[in-house]
């Protein structure tokens, strides 16, 4: 998940108690929020990334739902493409599951070229292994696309 405005460590830290009360979902641990440079336009505020591991019996159709409500309770409008936002969440990983629809694809399609998603997965889940059979530690070998500015908690 991200933020770059109206008090993006909030908007990050209201995100994950909503996520805790999901139904039929806990929150399993969560990473460090981090501070990066935004992917897209550069005149932008920089974001407060963080990644959160879940048990949930919700569909992944209808976890993406609930991940698209709570971004429009938090007051998400889309301005431009890859720009600011005051929550974006995304599903990167639905156990070890390869979906392909039109409105979700999982594994995340970025999920291997963003540092600001490898960084906080990996520190979640060091030993990870996508389904892909590509292993978090050896993703993070390659040179990524952004550099994280800070580590903040």
């Amino acid at each position: 998940m991200g933020s770059n405005l109206n008090n993006p460590i909030a908007q990050v830290q209201q995100a994950i108690v909503a996520i805790k009360n999901f139904p039929k979902t806990c929150l399993l641990t969560q990473s460090s929020l981090y501070l990066t440079k935004p992917l897209g336009p550069q005149d932008q505020n920089n974001f407060i990334n963080a990644v959160l591991k879940i048990e949930t019996n919700l569909e992944p159709q209808a976890l993406l739902k609930a991940c698209q409500e709570l971004e429009l309770k938090q007051g998400r409008i889309k301005t431009r493409y890859w720009g600011e936002r005051t929550l974006d969440v995304d599903i990167l990983l639905y156990s070890n599951e390869i979906i392909d629809l039109p409105e979700l694809k999982i594994p995340h399609p970025g999920l291997k070229q963003r540092d600001f998603v490898l960084l906080p997965l990996a520190e979640i889940e060091p030993d990870l292994v996508l389904p892909s059979a590509e292993s978090i530690k050896d993703l993070l070998k390659v040179p990524l696309m952004f550099s994280i500015i800070n580590k903040i908690s």
